[in-house]
């Protein structure tokens, strides 16, 4: 389904550890801002849709994740959908407003993300990964990702380090990366996150420094693995006709919204990736050399790294060279993860998704100071998250216009 939808306002909390803040702050506080910005009421919401992933394990908190959080801030009574998948969650919840805003049942839809990960065990922190298997298949995929040295996985760090590990010693047997490449985009994103107020991370690092931090997987350092993260994000979608009454004046349009799922295929097949990004191109009406910067999903400095190729920013064989030219730097040919993405900003899971919305609609809109690209006009964003046989589990590419 083709979407017409406006981003009327947007906010979003500082990314961070933030173990004295509640659940309910971390969603409510970027609501209240995202309301402001667009210049309504709260009274004004026809409908919200709420993104969370891990409350349930982290806080205790089910089932109604997003009624207790927007009622603390005094918005009720309207229909609100509570939405998981995984990584994507918010991004999930973007669509589905979209979709509904686009279909005329609303005119005024909000979407939060949010998520607290921080715990005083760390178990606990991890332990929200865990489900983001086939639990049933979760020791065969430890076995095969960790080769043997599973010890700590899923306790001292993320299960899912592991099999960044296993991408990143593929991609450098098969493409010839090396691990200054993988360092290079930690030290790029670290440029974009000290340009950041709203990144976990805010100092900048050389590829040296990058090298030089502890060695977390085989052969990824720190620095090239999205960190645990609190925060929340949101946005006023609304109608185009609504968009004329509130008298935006420079209007982010949402004409992309695709979200798929896992499914079997052949090795060398169209895949989950593959078909939400070509049928979110031929919606948007754009081709790759339109898009102006990108937000996408460096859950790992790898993971960035294959990304490039997915989206069809470059072709495979000059992926290492642009990377090298500085051409998904901030002034280069087309920047990528200029709020510093999941490696600096932070990955607070369920507000990921509207978070690089936030992102995109500020860079549009010429609201990004010192890390703003300059005549931007067409955004990309690429959340994806859990896994299923080595793929990601759930797919979402949204593409924005002004």
């Amino acid at each position: 389904m083709r979407v017409n939808a406006v981003v009327a306002g947007v906010g979003m909390t500082p990314f961070g550890k933030h173990l004295d803040k509640s659940l309910k702050w971390l969603g409510g506080q970027p609501v209240l801002e995202a309301v402001k910005d667009a210049g309504i009421e709260l009274t004004d919401i026809e409908a919200a849709y709420v993104g969370n992933c891990a409350a349930g394990i982290v806080t205790g908190q089910e089932s109604i994740r997003g009624q207790v959080i927007l009622s603390s801030i005094g918005l009720g009574k309207i229909p609100i959908i509570n939405i998981e998948n995984a990584c994507g969650s918010s991004s999930t919840a973007l669509n589905q407003a979209c979709m509904m805003v686009s279909a005329g049942y609303y005119d005024i839809a909000l979407v939060v993300g949010v998520e607290k990960l921080y715990h005083e065990n760390k178990a606990v922190s991890y332990a929200a990964f865990a489900g983001a298997v086939d639990v049933e298949e979760r020791d065969k995929f430890l076995a095969e990702v960790s080769a043997g040295q599973s010890e700590g996985s899923g306790t001292k760090r993320s299960m899912f380090a592991d099999f960044y590990g296993v991408l990143a010693r593929e991609h450098m047997a098969k493409y010839g990366s090396t691990i200054e490449h993988f360092a290079m985009i930690s030290a790029k994103n670290s440029f974009h996150g000290s340009l950041n107020p709203n990144a976990q991370f805010r100092n900048e690092m050389s590829v040296e420094e990058v090298l030089a931090q502890p060695v977390i997987v085989d052969p990824l350092t720190r620095p090239m693995i999205c960190p645990l993260a609190d925060g929340g994000s949101a946005a006023v979608i609304v109608s185009e006709r609504k968009a004329r009454q509130l008298g935006i004046s420079k209007p982010v349009r949402v004409v992309s919204s695709v979200l798929h799922s896992y499914f079997d295929h052949p090795p060398d097949g169209e895949n989950v990736t593959s078909i939400c990004i070509d049928e979110a191109y031929y919606e948007a009406g754009i081709e790759p050399e339109d898009i102006d910067l990108v937000e996408l999903h460096d859950s790992s400095a790898v993971t960035e790294l294959i990304t490039y190729p997915h989206l069809r920013l470059c072709a495979e064989d000059e992926t290492l060279k642009m990377l090298e030219d500085g051409d998904f730097r901030l002034g280069g040919r087309i920047p990528v993860n200029t709020s510093g993405g999941l490696l600096r900003k932070g990955h607070p899971v369920g507000a990921t998704g509207v978070a690089q919305l936030v992102e995109l609609t500020k860079q549009l809109q010429g609201r990004c100071g010192k890390r703003q690209v300059d005549g931007a006009r067409i955004g990309v964003a690429h959340n994806g998250g859990g896994t299923i046989k080595d793929e990601v589990a759930a797919m979402n590419i949204t593409v924005v216009k002004t």
